[in-house]
């Protein structure tokens, strides 16, 4: 039986209270398995990033557990977190470096002796299509080159969870395709992976597993193909658009107002 990298259970969190109090998570349930890539998907608001947050540690749970590879991330988050590599939402700041130094600081710190971390950084270059940029000040890159740089620093030495929130922002569509084909090739090398995107089309083609939230909660999940073939639509973005649509419309309104 493959192990389970990842195991939440009942994960509740509320933010506020009265009636302001908003239900960020409620009574989650999920896991991630390794060699599986697992992919989030919701609305602005669903509670993605809360629930990353909390399965990394940097948010405590009202209610419910976290196990990740078996440890308690919520009595011991310290210890979790050294099982996990991360990419967030927001580029990590690497003003004053290089992307390949930036990339290998991270192989260092994550235990990979120094050859090796230049080895394994020279790797990703290459299969990103980043060489051009490698030695460039950070302050002269793209944003999509920086956001490659900050897939690289969490891939160069993955921990048996890797936590992807939206990997492929701003990131143009060729190195988007090479992209997908490192998580890819992460959870085939034997890691678990998290996924937090909106790119659903490409990673309909990439993910084991896909769990939807909405308001919180998990409204479905399965595989690509059960989404598929339980709901209406021809492919994975017609059945989100059909189960929590009018939600975004509903955010993309609000947003336009503001």
């Amino acid at each position: 039986m493959t192990p389970e990298v990842l195991v939440v259970s009942g994960l509740s969190k509320r933010f506020g209270s009265g009636p302001g109090a908003v239900q960020a998570n409620d009574a989650i349930d999920l896991s991630v398995s390794a060699g599986q890539v697992v992919c989030l998907l919701g609305h602005n608001g669903a509670g993605k990033s809360t629930l990353v947050g909390q399965v990394v540690g940097l948010t405590v749970p009202d209610a419910g557990t976290v196990l990740l590879g078996g440890i308690d991330a919520v009595a011991h988050p310290a210890a979790a977190r050294a099982l996990a590599s991360v990419q967030a939402q927001a580029n990590v700041p690497i003003t004053g470096l290089t992307p390949r130094t930036a990339i290998e600081l991270v192989g260092r710190v994550r235990g990979l002796r120094k050859p090796a971390a230049r080895t394994r950084a020279d790797e990703l270059l290459q299969a990103l299509d980043l060489i051009t940029w490698a030695d460039k000040p950070a302050e002269k890159v793209s944003g999509g080159v920086a956001r490659l740089t900050a897939f690289a620093m969490a891939a160069i030495a993955p921990g048996a969870l890797v936590v992807l929130d939206e990997p492929t922002n701003d990131v143009d569509p060729v190195r988007r395709w090479l992209l997908w084909q490192e998580i890819r090739r992460i959870a085939d090398d034997g890691k678990g992976v998290l996924l937090v995107t909106h790119n659903i089309h490409e990673a309909e083609h990439v993910v084991d597993q896909v769990v939807l939230l909405d308001e919180g909660r998990v409204v479905t999940h399965g595989t690509p193909a059960q989404f598929v073939a339980s709901h209406p639509g021809d492919t994975l973005e017609d059945v989100y658009i059909h189960l929590v649509g009018h939600q975004d419309a509903r955010g993309s309104a609000t947003a336009a107002a503001a």
